[in-house]
């Protein structure tokens, strides 16, 4: 009897296609973030040697569906746009992601806003106001490093406005992510949650290394001290803003390799539920042949 053929191995991509990033990270009812293992990497089983090459391996497709996202908003087609918020204790590798998920895409449509805080104008106006001003245009993925929830997180545990107000401020975000969903943002919210002991390493490898001092800031020391703190703010936050709309997902980031590759997945499954579309053409082709034929 022949020997039957067996099928070949699946490839990465069709490998992580089968994954569902959004379903294993998303903060649902009950969510502890305290339960969850930093370590950990949900929804991938790989070693880090295969989440770089997944990571490489979904460069191409967020490529075409961004630049598909692109076209369609300038041929007046379409209102979509993407809204990446990062956010994360110090060290937590919000710039690995900058660098190596978003900067693996096409920066011409790639808007970045990193959030400080607000200036002497800024604090004239509502706290959402600069938040609405850095939202994408159509057709872009925004990218905010830090965002509005800083508004319920440093403000909160360092008590720069009184409790009434930072408490309501919750709805406040939900509204608005609830009308900005109205004008077609799909927003995607990452929060990279990092371990105590990673942090402090991490901050010991930029006293250590005199590449790495320019990344130091004293002041990290001063929120470390407040830890506790900021895991209470942050678990409020999550509870209170991960709607339907604009869910939260919360990715375990001591393993860099695979904060960056849950990110990317979690920008891919996105665009792909977008799903947008080259716009026809608004001229007759056949005749604009023509005429190239006869110039």
């Amino acid at each position: 009897m022949a020997k039957k053929k067996s099928e070949p191995a699946p490839t990465t991509a069709q490998a992580l296609d089968a994954i569902s990033f959004a379903d294993a990270l998303a903060v649902g009812p009950g969510f502890r973030l305290d339960e969850l293992d930093p370590r950990a990497t949900p929804a991938f089983p790989g070693a880090k040697t295969d989440g770089q090459a997944a990571l490489a391996a979904g460069v191409d497709e967020i490529s075409q569906l961004q630049e598909r996202l692109y076209a369609q908003a300038r041929a007046g087609a379409s209102t979509q746009r993407l809204l990446l918020v990062v956010q994360g204790m110090d060290t937590s590798g919000k710039g690995g992601i900058m660098r190596h998920v978003v900067g693996l895409m096409d920066p011409q449509g790639v808007q970045i806003t990193a959030f400080k805080a607000p200036t002497a104008q800024e604090k004239e106006h509502p706290f959402l106001w600069r938040i609405r001003r850095a939202l994408p245009t159509p057709g872009y993925i925004g990218v905010f490093d830090r965002s509005q929830y800083e508004d319920v997180l440093i403000v909160r545990v360092r008590n720069l406005v009184p409790a009434s107000t930072w408490s309501r401020r919750y709805n406040q975000i939900n509204a608005f992510e609830k009308s900005a969903a109205k004008e077609g943002i799909t927003t995607v919210k990452v929060m990279l949650h990092i371990s105590k002991e990673e942090q402090c390493a991490r901050l010991l490898e930029r006293l250590d290394r005199p590449d790495k001092y320019w990344k130091y800031n004293p002041g990290d020391i001063d929120e470390r001290a407040r830890w506790e703190d900021y895991q209470v703010a942050y678990q409020a936050a999550l509870e209170k803003t991960s709607t339907e709309i604009a869910p939260w997902y919360v990715v375990p980031a001591d393993r860099k390799w695979y904060a960056r590759l849950a990110v990317q997945r979690l920008v891919l499954e996105h665009l792909r539920v977008m799903n947008p579309q080259w716009p026809p053409a608004d001229f007759d082709v056949e005749t604009e042949k023509a005429r190239l034929a006869n110039s």
